[in-house]
């Protein structure tokens, strides 16, 4: 089973809002997830971005692997090195 941390799409049409989930990679993209560790809202200036920092590195400590995006998200708030 491969675990991957990505965003999952909630919000209106052309007004994304994403939960930064842990999910299954088999999963679909707004299905199924395991745990949720956080909110990003691209539209706020600055960006908001909620992460819990401690169950992140849990979960990639037990080998999860963020997706592009959320590796971005992760470094840009001091969570990965």
């Amino acid at each position: 089973m491969a675990v991957k941390i990505r965003l999952k799409r909630m919000g209106a049409k052309k007004a994304p809002f994403y939960r930064v989930v842990v999910a299954d990679s088999r999963y679909p993209r707004d299905g199924r997830f395991i745990e949720e560790i956080g909110t990003y809202n691209p539209l706020t200036e600055p960006a908001d971005v909620k992460i819990d920092a401690e169950a992140a590195k849990k979960w990639i400590a037990n080998g999860a692997q963020p997706t592009d995006t959320v590796r971005a998200l992760l470094k840009k708030n001091g969570i990965i090195g």
